[in-house]
């Protein structure tokens, strides 16, 4: 089966920052969450794969054709959904949604009217009278109606009240049950993150870091606190984060196992471990903890 989308040495240079080179693929039915800092090149990844930028080296296929704009037909098989929602403003919210149903075969005019009702979106308002959230869920109508089998989504849930968004992802959870559709999910709504996707990746200065399943995270770290009744810290392996209150201490390790033996060997008494939370962990690995650059 052919990898939903496939990048081979993507490189996009402007003249303060340059992504890449990105060598990575997404397998069908899978989704991956896209983390990073503001300005660390999530969306121009986004924008290259949709072809809404054209990169200055590397390739991109999608479902194994290559990402053409001369012969665009491998768009019917990608859904994008970004930080900015063009629309005809004049026309109405239901005038957009028949407007994109021409341009897509696998469009479901059944679908779009389920998924308006749903996030309660007012079909007969004008784009430019609709609010920032109204926006989001127009645009998130116009791409799920058609089933891309490819979802890229930069922010989608941004200007979304808790109980609209926590719709929007119930309705992604749906999506992926027919294990036909692959996401890639880029957000700073690390609770969203920690709902959705399979696996993270990490992104720092347009150069990637570390891909983990999410399972595999929260296997491998733990907060360890301990006391310690005399001297300081030794060096102990793993650790991406310390805290102190006299005797008291705290680390955060991202190999619980060898920080665990190691402390083990030393004077420290009154050891316990707890698990840490996939939002938790991705905190530590943001603020560039150790042992978490790319395998």
């Amino acid at each position: 089966m052919e990898n939903a989308f496939e990048l081979k040495g993507l490189v996009k240079r402007y003249p303060k920052f340059e992504l890449g080179p990105l060598d990575l693929s997404l397998e069908p039915g899978v989704v991956l969450g896209y983390i990073g800092p503001n300005g660390s090149g999530k969306t121009t990844t986004m924008h290259c794969i949709t072809g809404l930028v054209r990169s200055d080296k590397g390739s991109v296929r999608i479902f194994g054709r290559e990402a053409n704009s001369q012969r665009p037909a491998w768009k019917h098989d990608v859904g994008y959904v970004g930080d900015a929602h063009v629309f005809y403003e004049r026309w109405t919210a239901e005038g957009n949604l028949k407007f994109l149903s021409q341009f897509f075969p696998s469009w479901s005019d059944k679908r779009a009217l389920d998924l308006a009702r749903r996030f309660q979106l007012p079909l007969d308002r004008r784009a430019k009278d609709l609010s920032s959230g109204n926006r989001v869920k127009l645009s998130l109508v116009g791409v799920l109606a058609r089933s891309p089998r490819l979802l890229l989504l930069d922010e989608p849930t941004a200007g979304l009240d808790p109980i609209v968004r926590t719709e929007v992802l119930e309705t992604l959870f749906e999506v992926l049950e027919s294990g036909e559709c692959s996401i890639f999910y880029s957000t700073h709504i690390l609770s969203d993150i920690s709902r959705l996707a399979d696996e993270l990746l990490f992104l720092n200065d347009g150069h990637l870091g570390l891909r983990a399943k999410k399972e595999d995270l929260t296997e491998q770290w733990r907060k360890i606190s301990f006391r310690i009744r005399s001297g300081s810290l030794p060096n102990l392996p793993s650790v991406s984060n310390h805290r102190q209150e006299g005797e008291e201490h705290q680390i955060w390790s991202s190999d619980y196992p060898e920080t665990l033996e190691a402390l083990q060997a030393t004077s420290a008494e009154s050891i316990r471990l707890t698990r840490m939370t996939i939002d938790e962990i991705t905190v530590e690995i943001l603020k560039g903890g150790a042992n978490v650059a790319s395998d």
